[in-house]
């Protein structure tokens, strides 16, 4: 007998107090057509061995990255992870501790957090960084509200050339939270005029660094353009390693860097979880959301690690909080850095070159193929090309069938915008062999005939 805390009178009694006749009335943004109005198509009930056989079964049917050429990038990329790196991570003290609410037993779990934002601001080239978020979009979303918050106004501008599912994100946490946002068209051969929609309201200019079509472009006159006008610069980077290799976003003005750490210590892990970095100025260090751990002397004048700046409110007053992720990805920002401990700088610089040549070489012989056309002059290990005589999406399918995952169509993640319908972004890392490559090439020739 299942055990039922609430009785219907309990729950009449909630429901009177919060003023709604029933509870479906508590779901009513949710979309009717999203709605669930009959069983999932399952089976209702199988032995465990029939079960099993059933996953190894869907397991069988997948093409995991690491079995197959790919260049798939958009935002998750395929790196290798060091052995050690799982090693440790899977150490009991590290796998099943959840948050250091007590500092005086935790002081491992704070250590590594401590240096993990240490890493964060010398990638990123700012001042402070949080114990990590859930991932770079919501880290990106979070930036805007905090941008709100400093500058105390809500007019946001959001750069067409950030990841669609970025900008997504962003748009539903400011519907919410009251803010305005200009979002500009994509411009997938270059970059868009973002410094002519400043105004005097503006809040903040959200701009990815490379952006999501592979482009590289110097923020520094963005940044001065808004802080002219009183509002800041939040750069979006989805591909860490990039940053061991290009300026970083706070040398170049920045005010709050957002971004994905996947790409260091992390596999792709079916889209999550990954780890969400998020970094400042300190003078804007009390507007940040999560929880920052800092590092301090004891009654002994012995170096301990404490959680600092984290109001109360954050944990259990939500409308005083400025966020409501008040935990962190603290495991995979421990495999974060353990992987960047292990490069160190010199190694994470080669790491950066390596992806760079190996997308460079890729992208000459591309341009060589007739029907395709590369629309990049500057970029980092992602780029993006355009088919010509054929359905692009067709393309990818097609290489697909061939074992051979081939990038990703812009149709995909902006299905809205047939204009960009021809377009696939390629991403080369470390991990594609020169005769990955080659096989890449020699296939797409032979679609494209």
């Amino acid at each position: 007998m299942r055990y039922l805390p609430l009785t219907s009178q309990d729950r009449n009694a909630m429901l009177e107090r919060i003023g709604v006749n029933d509870v479906s009335e508590l779901f009513a943004d949710v979309p009717p057509d999203k709605y669930l109005r009959d069983l999932v198509n399952l089976p209702l009930a199988k032995s465990e061995f029939e079960v099993q056989q059933e996953m190894n079964s869907f397991a069988g049917a997948s093409m995991p990255a690491n079995s197959l050429p790919s260049f798939v990038g958009c935002g998750i990329y395929h790196h290798h992870v060091p052995a050690t790196v799982d090693h440790l991570i899977q150490r009991s003290e590290f796998l099943t501790s959840y948050t250091p609410y007590q500092p005086e037993i935790s002081q491992g779990t704070l250590q590594a957090l401590f240096e993990f934002q240490t890493q964060v601001t010398m990638l990123t080239g700012m001042e402070i960084a949080n114990a990590s978020m859930y991932d770079g979009s919501t880290a990106s979303a979070e930036a805007v509200l905090m941008a709100n918050r400093i500058t105390k106004r809500n007019k946001v501008i959001v750069s067409g050339n950030l990841h669609p599912h970025y900008r997504e994100l962003i748009k539903t946490l400011a519907h919410y939270s009251g803010a305005k946002c200009a979002t500009l068209v994509p411009n997938p051969i270059g970059h868009e005029e973002l410094i002519q929609e400043i105004d005097d309201d503006t809040s903040c200019i959200v701009v990815q660094f490379p952006d999501f079509y592979g482009h590289i472009r110097d923020l520094a006159p963005i940044a001065s353009a808004a802080h002219s006008a009183g509002a800041l610069l939040v750069v979006v980077v989805t591909e860490i390693i990039a940053l061991g290799l290009l300026q970083s976003p706070g040398s170049m003005g920045a005010d709050i860097v957002a971004a994905e750490g996947q790409s260091i210590g992390n596999g792709l892990n079916f889209g999550g979880p990954h780890v969400g970095l998020l970094a400042a100025h300190l003078r804007h260090v009390r507007h940040m959301p999560g929880r920052i751990c800092g590092e301090t002397l004891d009654a002994e004048g012995r170096r301990g690690f404490v959680l600092t700046l984290s109001t109360r409110e954050q944990h259990i007053r939500r409308e005083k909080a400025t966020s409501n992720i008040c935990t962190n990805s603290g495991l995979c920002a421990l495999a974060f850095t353990i992987h960047l401990s292990l490069l160190g700088q010199c190694g994470l610089k080669r790491l950066s070159e390596v992806n760079h040549a190996n997308a460079i070489t890729l992208a000459d012989s591309m341009a060589e193929i007739e029907g395709v056309e590369v629309l990049n002059r500057a970029f980092f290990n992602e780029f993006t090309i355009r088919i010509t005589n054929k359905d692009a999406n067709d393309v990818v399918e097609t290489l697909a069938k061939r074992r051979i995952l081939c990038g990703v169509p812009v149709s995909r993640l902006e299905p809205d915008k047939p204009e960009l319908s021809d377009l696939i972004i390629v991403a080369a890392t470390e991990t594609n062999t020169a005769i990955e490559c080659e096989t890449y090439v020699d296939h797409l020739k032979d679609v494209l005939q």
